[in-house]
């Protein structure tokens, strides 16, 4: 596996810092998966070998949290809040209109790669909701007017928020 020289300083500084290896696998899945774009099993088997641990152990905690992802995302990984607040200004509608717009289920990547749409918990924006995030970006009060907009600027390349991964 070919991390980054960053990644691997980062992971180098990090791990000393716990008193027991084990405790640092979750900040590492972490950063791995930020180099990468996702643990694979290969990833999966590094992060055991490094922490000298089993990969079960490792596959344990990548199947526990669901921020860990075993698979790449698309291009564009747009993210729904369905928190209450968002659902009840709307969240399911959205993302009934971004599942429309952008040919992808949600839970799902487009056939193309082009897109990631899943539900998420909380972006801690309850007072503008729905909150959408594409990439990193946040965007507040998306009704399926708006996602349709959304979905219109990423198709064409204006929207930023694209993911790229080395």
């Amino acid at each position: 596996m070919n991390l980054k020289p960053e990644t691997i300083a980062k992971i180098d500084q990090l791990v000393p810092r716990y008193p027991t290896q084990r405790s640092a696998a979750l900040p590492l899945c972490h950063l791995v998966q930020e180099d990468q774009g996702y643990l694979s099993n290969e990833a999966i088997e590094w992060i055991a070998a490094r922490l000298e641990l089993e990969p079960i152990n490792i596959q344990e905690i990548v199947t526990f949290y669901p921020m860990l992802r075993t698979e790449p995302v698309g291009k564009h990984h747009v993210r729904v809040c369905r928190t209450l607040p968002c659902a009840l200004a709307g969240a399911y509608q959205t993302c009934r209109r971004l599942e429309q717009e952008l040919s992808c289920k949600v839970g799902h990547t487009s056939e193309d790669g082009e897109f990631t749409l899943e539900y998420v918990e909380c972006h801690a924006d309850c007072g503008h909701g729905p909150v959408v995030m594409i990439g990193e970006e946040q965007y507040n009060d998306i009704d399926p007017d708006k996602a349709s907009e959304l979905a219109a600027k990423m198709k064409s390349g204006e929207l930023p928020g694209g993911i790229t991964y080395s």
